[in-house]
């Protein structure tokens, strides 16, 4: 899990100086590439009430990573992100009427002040509730100065906690180091009637500051407070009413948020804006699906009212129609919608920066560029639908990959089919059905018992009794996908497969042939041979407008087609865990490969999900002339190290800006096909910040000036010859009966032979192992942690 509290050590003042002199002198300035090209590409036109591109509101900074409202977090936010990004406070007041930035009006929430002031814990009762905790109301500014700022969700990283960040008053955001130009400022005040209650007037305070300093949006959930106001700001300030729970009352007005909704001309009288949730827009469903948009877009907008959204963040869960993309998301309220918000308040600007200027208005209705990078399914649309089933093959297609795969496996027939797995356990529901006694433990595969492909025969596998599952690859997290699709859709055939690479819009099909050794040796199947007469069968071998590539493991199945002349392109999958390759085994792969597959855990070395080390695999390898594809790629925030940002669209980008890849093996063809499709990286030098490729390993610079950084670890291991060269494939052993190897585990629908049979009873202990993902709020204090389990409070 990603998480670990406590402070070990840092200290601050000084550590916070040297992080902002750090951040502006080339560290993280690196992080969203060179300052030298600012604006982006903006489509002609977008929806909003001005016509303009929306505006990104950072909220608290780049609180998405540093602790919210910290001077990092707030500098980092203008470097990363659009160049007219407006940075947002939520004002609190101390004893002394000084306005400050925090998060929550409980200090406890976002600071240790607790440890720092343990005996000045009060009570007070807020919008008719009582809380409590530690309040800036309580506090000179003179004793804020001994409080630091923490990371407020515990799910991300507190790593940045030790820098020693100071509670900075709301005037010291003209102020912050590295800004070269005066930022855009938004100041939203949340209680003013609580503050006016204890003797501070944060109408008075507002108005001080603005002799000195130029606000530009002033927002509240107070009505009352917004009318108090009106008419005393500066002219250009925008006023924003914020919306909260439709259910709740505006303290100000007596009246509910949606009672106040139905009126917005009255609101028009007052502001010139408002501000409201996600669920106001696209409503969700119980089950976590969108509803239909509602019109409130098009009602703000009749009444002269701009509308910004809330509530964005990259590592939120959000609906799964978004195929947990956040730049899918946004893009849903700025121009694929139908509509577009004014403007966005996101926790991660550097990904709303990225749909606003790069992904809005794309041309969905161009013919696909089958340039490289490939866009290659995983199992075919695999973060949608279950592995290797129509749905995630016609998904794919749909998606926009240019080659789909096929992981060929056999049934106890000799049928040859599509299935990410050669174990039924891991993708289908076999334990809850009669077909749960076949199971059987082969060493040659596995040490685990599993009911294989080859227990059963096509019929079996065909029949309405099994249906596939949906892999949940970081389901620790508890993080699943698509729910409503868990178990729907067919099981392929190989042939069939095949038809459809041939009938569609593809540059090719790639197979891939596991355990070719074993399926000789105890199936009496010659896999290489079979695969050879069912790509002819298809008629592949009379075309040559799509491409076929085979990729193996197992280097011997890769020299059997080389030596049968095949004109197949050979991929070789490098093992898991290595960092780089000798030459030897550079020589080795070269005799029998045409490029190779690596996997996306090679090519950096993490420590507390931090990149410390980019290896150097990937290099070698196209240093040799092979091309390259990496593997795989999904769009969970999980997935991905914290130097992406919980941002699919950001990783991808650097891997193809770096290591200008041969092929992007994902679960999601559909964000791989949009970031090939987008309007900024062909625009060279006038390429914005946020869409130049990252500096991997900034994050892990930065955590080492206040003696924070994550574990070292030593350099993974480097791949040698003999790791790579393997003995030739076995023939196949002969066949007693057509549905029956001899040998094998035992004829279609008996039980497996004394010799694969396991001493555990799968049946009882699937019920266990293998049930679906248990609903989102049963986390337990063992995964509290976790980054998932936390955010429950924030959805």
């Amino acid at each position: 899990m990603r998480r670990g509290r406590g402070h070990e050590g840092g200290g601050r003042g000084g550590v916070a100086a040297s992080l902002a002199a750090l951040l502006c002198c080339g560290c993280v300035m690196a992080l969203a590439g060179a300052a030298a090209a600012q604006g982006p590409r903006l489509p002609s036109a977008y929806k909003t009430l001005s016509g303009d591109a929306p505006r990104v509101v950072a909220k608290g900074g780049f609180s998405g990573v540093f602790p919210d409202s910290s001077s990092d977090a707030y500098s980092f936010a203008l470097i990363a992100s659009a160049p007219d990004t407006t940075l947002w406070c939520d004002v609190q007041m101390t004893k002394d009427g000084v306005g400050v930035c925090l998060r929550d009006i409980n200090m406890q929430n976002c600071t240790n002040v607790a440890q720092v002031y343990p005996a000045r814990k009060r009570t007070y009762e807020i919008d008719d509730m009582r809380k409590n905790g530690w309040f800036a109301l309580d506090f000179t500014m003179a004793e804020l100065q001994s409080v630091i700022l923490t990371q407020a969700i515990w799910s991300r990283t507190d790593k940045f906690d030790f820098a020693g960040y100071p509670i900075l008053s709301v005037t010291d955001l003209w102020h912050l180091p590295s800004v070269v130009k005066q930022p855009s400022v938004w100041l939203n005040v949340q209680h003013a009637i609580f503050y006016k209650e204890h003797g501070l007037n944060m109408r008075n305070y507002i108005l001080s500051i603005q002799k000195r300093v130029h606000v530009d949006y002033i927002s509240s959930p107070e009505l009352g407070f917004l009318r108090n106001i009106s008419g005393t700001v500066r002219r250009k300030t925008k006023l924003v009413f914020s919306f909260l729970d439709k259910d709740l009352l505006d303290q100000s007005t007596n009246q509910t948020y949606g009672l106040l909704l139905s009126n917005l001309t009255f609101i028009k009288s007052i502001a010139s804006g408002i501000m409201v949730p996600k669920s106001y827009i696209w409503p969700v469903t119980k089950d976590n699906y969108l509803q239909t948009s509602t019109s409130i877009v098009t009602e703000a907008h009749k009444a002269g009212l701009e509308i910004y959204a809330s509530d964005f963040a990259n590592d939120r869960i959000i609906p799964y129609n978004y195929s947990y993309d956040p730049l899918a998301e946004y893009l849903n309220f700025v121009s694929d919608g139908g509509f577009s918000v004014d403007g966005v308040l996101s926790e991660h600007p550097i990904t709303a920066s990225e749909a606003i200027g790069c992904f809005t208005n794309l041309n969905s209705s161009s013919k696909t560029d089958h340039g490289e990078p490939l866009v290659i399914s995983h199992n075919g649309a695999s973060g949608d639908y279950p592995d290797c089933t129509d749905l995630a093959y016609h998904s794919a297609i749909n998606d926009g990959a240019d080659v789909i795969d096929c992981p060929v496996q056999v049934t106890s027939d000799g049928v040859l089919m599509c299935m990410s797995s050669i174990n039924l356990l891991d993708t289908t529901n076999v334990q809850r059905t009669t077909f749960s006694t076949r199971a059987s433990t082969i060493s040659e595969i596995q040490a685990t018992p599993g009911i294989f492909t080859f227990n059963l025969t096509w019929g079996d596998i065909n029949s309405s009794t099994l249906k596939p599952k949906i892999s949940s690859p970081v389901s620790e997290y508890y993080l699943v996908r698509n729910p409503r699709y868990t178990n729907h859709g067919k099981f392929m055939k190989l042939s069939d497969f095949l038809a459809i690479g041939m009938d569609k819009d593809l540059s090719g099909v790639m197979i891939i042939i596991e355990n070719a050794a074993f399926v000789a040796k105890s199936l009496g199947i010659d896999i290489v041979d079979a695969v050879n007469d069912a790509l002819s069968a298809a008629g592949y071998d009379n075309q040559t407008t799509k491409e076929v590539l085979i990729q193996s493991k197992d280097s011997a199945v890769l020299v059997k087609l080389k030596q049968q002349k095949t004109k197949c392109k050979l991929v070789y999958t490098l093992p898991l865990g290595i960092g780089d390759a000798s030459t030897s085994s550079l020589e080795a792969m070269k005799k029998f490969a045409d490029a190779v597959v690596v996997d996306r855990t090679s090519v950096f070395t993490l420590s507390s999900d931090f990149v410390i080390r980019q290896n150097s695999i990937v290099k070698d390898l196209q240093s040799t002339g092979l091309a390259v594809y990496a593997q795989v790629f999904r769009n969970e925030f999980v997935s991905q190290p914290l130097d992406f940002f919980g941002d699919a669209t950001v990783e991808i980008n650097y891997y193809v800006q770096s290591f200008n890849l041969s092929g992007i093996i994902t679960d999601f063809p559909k964000t791989v096909r949009r970031y090939k499709k987008n309007t900024c990286t062909v625009l060279g030098k006038d390429m914005p910040n946020y869409m130049q490729a990252v500096q991997v390993g900034s994050l892990d610079q930065l955590l080492q000036t206040f003696n924070a950084q994550p574990p070292s670890l030593p350099p993974m291991p480097i791949l040698n010859a003999s790791s790579v060269e393997e003995p030739p494939l076995p023939p196949a052993a002969s066949r007693n009966t057509p549905g029956a190897p001899s040998g094998g585990p035992g004829t279609p629908g008996a039980p497996p032979s004394d010799a694969h049979k396991s001493t555990h009873n799968i049946e009882s202990e699937s019920s266990r192992s293998y049930d679906a993902p248990k609903p989102l709020l049963t986390c337990s204090w063992t995964i509290i942690r976790s980054r998932l389990c936390i955010m429950l409070d924030e959805v």
